[in-house]
């Protein structure tokens, strides 16, 4: 395959670049006068005009059954399809044969939050939820554990629908 090499010429008149320089302040000046979108953050987290998509995609939480135990069967479908291998998992079974989580943990660093996990859970145990504020101090903070996988109570994403392609 042959390299080709494009020469470009300079422009042989003057070019004077005042009226581009222009332009770009007049666009600034216009926007002096439209109406501020700056919200004070921590004291104000939404308002009428502004507010998270229900398809957001935070840190993760599990579900819980009646008695309080986390929905998990410990399948292992949520750490083989997870892109970042973010996911541990050890399964356990009781005397009556029913598959439990020994140890679940999602290393929130490693997670890209792609959601394969909550698409692939045949008992919808696992989710990611909404919740954007997650700032620790130590890093043995982000990995969590089913105890506090479990705790999570804010509200649940609402991943792409297949049946409604534009999201609305």
């Amino acid at each position: 395959m042959a390299i080709t090499v494009k020469i470009m010429k300079r422009p042989e008149r003057e070019v004077s670049y005042l009226r581009a320089t222009l332009k770009g302040m007049a666009l600034t000046f216009a926007h002096l006068f439209r109406d501020r979108v700056t919200m004070q953050y921590p004291e104000q987290k939404s308002d009428d005009d502004w507010h998270i998509s229900s398809r957001w995609r935070g840190t993760h939480r599990m579900l819980t059954d009646e008695q309080g135990r986390a929905k998990c069967v410990a399948c292992g479908l949520c750490p083989q399809v997870c892109p970042a291998n973010c996911i541990k998992l050890v399964p356990g079974e009781d005397e009556e044969g029913h598959r439990y989580p020994l140890l679940y943990e999602i290393d929130e660093f490693r997670c890209i939050f792609c959601g394969y996990c909550q698409e692939v859970c045949p008992e919808e145990a696992i989710h990611v939820g909404v919740h954007y504020e997650n700032a620790e101090y130590e890093r043995e903070r982000f990995v969590y554990d089913l105890e506090r996988l479990c705790a999570q109570t804010h509200p649940v994403s609402t991943l792409w629908d297949p049946s409604d392609p534009k999201g609305q």
